[in-house]
């Protein structure tokens, strides 16, 4: 029989990986079986450089994590050696790096996860990696918004250099 102090640790393990679930825009699960200290160390910075959490879990406390957070059709999902990618900011971000990872890595397996408060399938995930970043689509917008004050810019210039070829 456990000792009361080990039940009490992993009741607090479940706790904070539910909160983590609970509080995260996606949550994306791998399996990451084969990949060396430097593969794992070069996942992590690119994950961490884009606010992205990625936490080994083990299996049962992420089972009952993600049954207390309300996706219980993740409990599949936790077979063998399992991280998980949490992002609160950017939806996209994990997805992404994590999708790209697994491209150029045979290493990586993409499991499934959740997207937006839903658990997503792996073809939804890697649909949802193909989308383009939060800064990404802030740059279109920019440059979409700055186009026409562009070419009213353009215009006025050319008609001052016109009205100043007919001065002369």
């Amino acid at each position: 029989m456990p000792k009361k102090a080990v039940i009490d640790a992993k009741a607090k393990q479940v706790e904070a990986v539910t909160e983590k679930f609970n509080n995260a825009t996606s949550a994306i699960i791998i399996n990451y079986r084969g990949l060396n200290v430097e593969e794992v160390t070069d996942l992590r910075k690119q994950l961490r450089d884009s606010n992205v959490a990625f936490n080994v879990i083990k299996n049962n406390i992420a089972v009952r994590a993600s049954k207390e957070a309300g996706y219980e059709e993740l409990g599949d999902l936790f077979k063998g050696p399992t991280a998980v990618a949490f992002s609160d900011e950017d939806p996209i971000a994990p997805a992404k790096i994590l999708k790209n990872f697994a491209d150029n890595t045979d290493a990586v397996e993409l499991k499934g996860g959740v997207l937006e408060n839903k658990v997503a399938s792996l073809d939804e995930i890697e649909e949802f990696a193909s989308l383009p970043s939060r800064e990404e689509s802030i740059s279109t917008l920019a440059n979409i918004l700055q186009a026409p004050v562009r070419k009213f810019a353009i215009a006025v210039k050319a008609v001052a250099e016109k009205d100043d070829g007919d001065a002369a």
